[in-house]
């Protein structure tokens, strides 16, 4: 390292005494300059680590200094002083590029702390994966999404029907894309509805078009995203949703290969490949009613199951360098960097948004982190504090369940030694009966009285509950 390598550049005297004597007693060595031409002048020579400036200043401004400066040296950290209430100057330092913007009145800590980090910055090993390297769009090591790739792999010849199921945020319409990229339909249109995002009275419409005059409003033919999707793949987003009228209309078409436009009665074909996704438990739904079971016997030819990301965190740091990058291009800056302690609190985190919350972290970093390299205070407070409550947490839960367990079961054990000893027998069938009384009850009062239901959430058939309803006498 140089022997003086941080820059302070202000033209107030005070100022540059204070950094001065603040760097001084945490061995920093330093130079100091009234102005920014003369620094300027001063590059011509050697180069600092870091730069220390106010914007404010007889000669070149700061901002146009930061320019200057970047155009020859874009890795060297600019840190910008200037007054609290002048935000164009914050807003434009940051466009240019500085390091962090540092308010004054300072705290002569904290702007030690920034130096500090500064020049660490500048002395920072470059990433493991190469930022600017070429990203697939779909990434992951992780045995289930190998089983996923090679899945889509298999599927490439295919026109079969498939069902992408997982929580949202997973990536499922992702997953979709590359399936027609990687078909022999990939020549043809990609269309993506979620049929969850449109009212219903408009769905059927938007699937299937409809004729003039078919509705108030309808001023002219209009082809739906079945005719859209001609030759193509047609992905239908949160298919759990579909209203049970527009299911039949739907099923229809996958056994037939045939649909009306809305008020149409001229039938159109349909030569479209059908993906769908959705984050429910279908089989649940159709045991309720609220799903067709032909209709999903028709779409789960083949199931492609999307896993959590706290299914495959090995995944993450491979996404999060993919993110970092892809929201540095959109925003056309440089990627930024994270901390081994950054990259750890971010790989376990819980994520319940899974790779689209990962995703948006990553677009908040890329914004709002101070600096290339980014470390773990830099990160959001919910990240940061993740693993503590995390842990927290999840020792609470499990102290209360174990707390929850032991206080039933150790009355039942107390109530089974007192009738013991007083002399009573055969006391399973009682207990047993009086065990079975209070769950169906409870589990009827949280379905309103629902017994179907009531049969799933306690692990019975229906016919098993209705037997032990008339058994107990509890009808």
């Amino acid at each position: 390292m140089m022997d003086k390598p941080v820059w302070i550049i202000d033209d107030d005297k005070a100022i540059r005494w204070v950094l001065e004597k603040a760097l001084g007693r945490v061995g920093i060595g330093f130079d100091s300059f009234t102005n920014a031409d003369d620094a300027l002048n001063a590059l011509y020579d050697k180069v600092p680590q870091a730069i220390i400036s106010d914007v404010r200043m007889p000669g070149t401004d700061g901002l146009k200094f930061l320019s200057k400066l970047k155009a020859e040296h874009p890795q060297l950290p600019v840190i910008i002083m200037t007054a609290h209430s002048d935000l164009d100057s914050a807003v434009a330092a940051f466009q240019g590029g500085a390091f962090e913007y540092l308010p004054k009145p300072f705290d002569v800590d904290q702007a030690v702390q920034l130096i500090e980090r500064a020049l660490a910055e500048n002395h920072a090993p470059d990433a493991l994966i190469p930022a600017q390297q070429e990203l697939p769009a779909l990434l992951g090591q992780a045995p289930a999404m190998q089983d996923v790739f090679r899945a889509i792999g298999r599927l490439s010849q295919s026109n079969v029907t498939v069902l992408i199921t997982g929580e949202s945020g997973t990536g499922k319409e992702r997953v979709a894309e590359a399936l027609h990229r990687h078909s022999i339909r990939s020549g043809k249109p990609f269309i993506a509805i979620n049929t969850a995002a449109i009212p219903r009275d408009l769905l059927e419409s938007e699937l299937f078009g409809h004729e003039k005059g078919a509705f108030t409003g309808a001023l002219a033919t209009r082809r739906g995203r079945f005719e859209e999707a001609e030759g193509g793949t047609l992905f239908l987003d949160e298919i759990g949703d579909m209203p049970t009228e527009l299911q039949t209309r739907l099923l229809r078409v996958l056994s037939d290969g045939h649909f009306y436009r809305v008020g149409g009665h001229t039938p159109i074909k349909a030569n479209v490949r059908v993906v769908a996704a959705t984050h429910q438990n279908l089989e649940e739904r159709v045991r309720l009613g609220q799903f067709r079971e032909d209709l999903y016997h028709r779409l789960n030819v083949i199931r492609l199951r999307l896993p959590p990301l706290r299914e495959r965190h090995e995944d993450i740091p491979l996404l999060v360098q993919h993110f970092l990058a892809k929201s540095a291009t959109s925003l056309g800056v440089e990627s930024k960097r994270l901390s081994n302690a950054a990259m750890e609190l971010i790989t376990q985190a819980p994520f319940p948004g899974n790779v689209r919350e990962l995703e948006n972290l990553c677009q908040w970093i890329t914004v709002m982190a101070p600096g290339q390299m980014v470390d773990g205070c830099d990160l959001p407070p919910e990240f940061r504090n993740a693993n503590k409550a995390g842990s927290h947490a999840s020792a609470h839960a499990a102290e209360s369940k174990t707390s929850a367990t032991t206080d039933w079961t150790h009355l039942l054990s107390e109530e089974v030694i007192h009738r013991l000893k007083a002399g009573e027998t055969g006391i399973i069938d009682e207990l047993t009966h009086r065990f079975e009384e209070s769950c169906i009850r409870a589990g009827l009062a949280c379905t309103g009285g629902r017994k179907v239901e009531a049969a799933q959430i306690l692990g019975w058939g229906r016919n098993t509950l209705t037997r032990k309803i008339q058994e107990l006498g509890l009808e």
